[in-house]
């Protein structure tokens, strides 16, 4: 984002909405020098230079996407800091963390700088570097942390890549505890999953796709587990889809391990049976898996053993996803569509809207130690406007994001963001 002069602004007829509940009535809250000046009269009676009208409603603290792959530097033909940014502002972000699976790969001092130079001159929000925990991401020899972090890292991880062995990622651990760093890991024994791209289940089966079973994902969460107790470093595991995961984590946490967790959004609101028409858009890994599944991962949310819900946000190319299924690229265009989804959630009471908001703000702002999202007089003014009753259609034409491939595409959704602010500044509508 761009560090020129910030106008005040006031927000008006909008109800807030947390992860504490909603408020019963409309409040106004006005914006200055980054942070949230006033609130109800007091901001009313101030002059602001814009101001936004909230009309129908909620006005929430702004999302915070742990896992986002911005495709910058490299993979230009499948989006930028600049495209997937405003995707992720059109989708409520005021922060998204970029993943280090770039290319080069953020795995020195000159790669996050030029992530954090690029995205303050031509970023709509706020983007955060995670470095690569293994250089190249090759799971073999440790980065320099220490330098990434000092370069402005806010944790490590080895993307969807593996670590050789599990003593080079019991290293790891140990570096990562010495300076108190986060190790943000998603867990996957590679002998296992091998060359499989859907659930080892009966669709797989069915259409002879090559399966990934769950114990690929569980074996390599016990291991991570019992590594992290041993180290006692602060750990999170990336992107669960099944349900033993969940289970295996919420008992860790009951020991006092410093373990958090997160869960794709496309992993509440999907399962294996979106593959039965060869439909490469579902092709993601870990692999969309079963009904039970899916039903203990948002039990996860509800309970709070799952803290944050991500975007997982994956861009590609057309013709990265016009090949036979397991040729494709994996991944989904999904950050403009998290909330949508979140919301029919909501509708089929599968979560309350206190605890979308807050798997989407709270949870990931604890899991990167920031201050927790609020919305009252001194907080930074990270908000997102949205109106729960409107709905949009996912199109090519409708996208910001350079990749086409979301979701939900020709039908309409509920819940269109009016505004975003990042840091105090608009950061959609833009113009």
């Amino acid at each position: 984002m761009s560090e020129d002069r910030q106008t005040s602004i006031r927000i008006v007829n909008g109800r807030r909405l947390t992860a504490q509940g909603e408020a019963a009535g409309t409040e106004s809250l006005l914006i200055e020098n980054g942070r949230i000046a006033a609130v109800g009269e007091a901001a009313d009676r101030r002059h602001a230079d814009q101001q936004l009208d909230a009309q129908d409603c909620r006005v929430a603290p702004g999302f915070i996407d742990l896992c986002c792959y911005l495709r910058e530097p490299g993979n230009s033909q499948k989006g930028n800091i600049a495209s997937e940014t405003l995707a992720a502002a059109r989708g409520g972000f005021a922060t998204v963390c970029a993943s280090p699976e770039s290319s080069p790969v953020n795995d020195s001092t000159a790669v996050t700088h030029l992530i954090r130079d690029t995205a303050t001159a031509r970023g709509a929000v706020r983007v955060l570097p995670i470095g690569a925990a293994t250089r190249a991401l090759e799971g073999e020899l440790l980065s320099d942390m220490a330098g990434l972090s000092a370069a402005g890292c806010v944790a490590f991880s080895n993307g969807s890549a593996v670590f050789r062995n599990a003593r080079i990622l019991r290293r790891c651990m140990a570096y990562a505890q010495t300076f108190g760093y986060t190790l943000m890991l998603q867990p996957r024994n590679q002998a296992l999953s091998a060359d499989g791209f859907a659930h080892d289940g009966q669709v797989a089966a069915r259409l002879g796709l090559l399966g990934i079973p769950e114990v690929a994902e569980t074996a390599a969460v016990m291991e991570m587990l019992l590594l992290a107790e041993e180290a006692g470093v602060r750990l999170h595991l990336s992107q669960l889809s099944t349900a033993r995961s969940v289970d295996m984590v919420a008992d860790a946490q009951q020991r006092g391990v410093a373990v958090t967790a997160d869960v794709a959004m496309h992993h509440l609101v999907l399962t294996e049976n979106a593959l039965s028409g060869f439909d490469s858009r579902f092709h993601v890994l870990p692999p969309l898996r079963t009904e039970a599944d899916r039903q203990r991962l948002l039990a996860g949310v509800r309970d709070g053993v799952i803290g944050s819900i991500v975007s997982q946000h994956q861009p590609q190319d057309p013709a990265a996803k016009r090949a036979p299924l397991g040729e494709t690229g994996p991944g989904l265009s999904s950050v403009e569509s998290v909330l949508s989804l979140g919301l029919t959630l909501v509708e089929r009471d599968e979560l309350t809207l206190p605890q979308l908001i807050g798997a989407l703000t709270q949870g990931p702002a604890a899991v990167l130690d920031r201050p927790v999202a609020g919305l009252n007089e001194g907080d930074e003014a990270d908000i997102c406007i949205f109106d729960p009753r409107a709905h949009w259609v996912a199109s090519a034409e409708t996208l910001m994001s350079m990749g086409k491939h979301a979701p939900v595409t020709g039908s309409p959704l509920p819940g269109v963001i009016r505004y975003t602010l990042s840091g105090g500044r608009l950061a959609w509508p833009v113009g």
